[in-house]
């Protein structure tokens, strides 16, 4: 499993807003996006005007980060996208949400996706009842995803979902907190997701 090794603070302030790469520090004041939001670096400061497709690269980059994918992943989910019928980049964002380390996230039982993605390569998730490790598996409206029962006794795991509680979930998942349990109840509509992407820049820079 791929791992960022550097600070992951930095990636958010490059991008100029929250990722939520950091856990729970990402909801305190100590967030580098709270402390110093700027680019970092010595020229971090500095107004630099980015247009055409300097623009472009820097979406894929923000959505790449945000959802913790590494550059060819990201360009796989893309063609996939590519390949289905509708608007590509409402399906490449749909595509993303129904990963099972971004649900993981998504329903609380991880602070972070990058934890989530740790719990699925270690064994400690089941959809329907089967054990999948495979952190990019899609899963489909109507399954339902869980920890493993002794993983009701990780504190890592309760502390995340104490946070969820107060965060609240998205509405197209159904989400059982006290049994780690949730299920994808539907698709999720582009208005229901609210990272502010603008997912066409992203498709005119794969149509080059």
């Amino acid at each position: 499993m791929a791992r960022q090794r550097g600070s992951v603070c930095r990636l958010c302030r490059r991008e100029g807003l929250k990722l939520f790469l950091k856990g729970f520090r990402c909801y305190t004041e100590k967030c580098a996006i709270e402390k110093r939001n700027f680019a970092p670096g010595q020229h971090g400061k500095r107004r630099v005007k980015v247009q055409g497709y300097g623009v472009q690269l820097r979406e894929k980059q923000k959505v790449k980060r945000f959802y913790g994918l590494l550059e060819n992943q990201f360009r796989l989910a893309f063609q996939e996208a590519n390949r289905r019928k509708g608007v590509t980049g409402e399906l490449l964002l749909v595509n993303l949400e129904r990963r099972l380390d971004n649900l993981i996230y998504r329903m609380g039982f991880g602070s972070s996706r990058a934890q989530a993605r740790q719990l699925i390569a270690h064994g400690h998730v089941l959809v329907d009842g089967r054990k999948v490790d495979i952190p990019s598996y899609l899963v489909r409206p109507g399954q339902a995803v869980a920890l493993k029962p002794k993983m009701s006794k990780n504190a890592e795991v309760q502390a995340a979902v104490q946070v969820a509680r107060g965060r609240g979930y998205p509405a197209w998942l159904s989400v059982d907190p006290d049994n780690l349990r949730g299920t994808l109840s539907a698709l999720p509509r582009r208005e229901e997701i609210t990272m502010p992407i603008q997912e066409q820049l992203i498709v005119e820079l794969y149509s080059k």
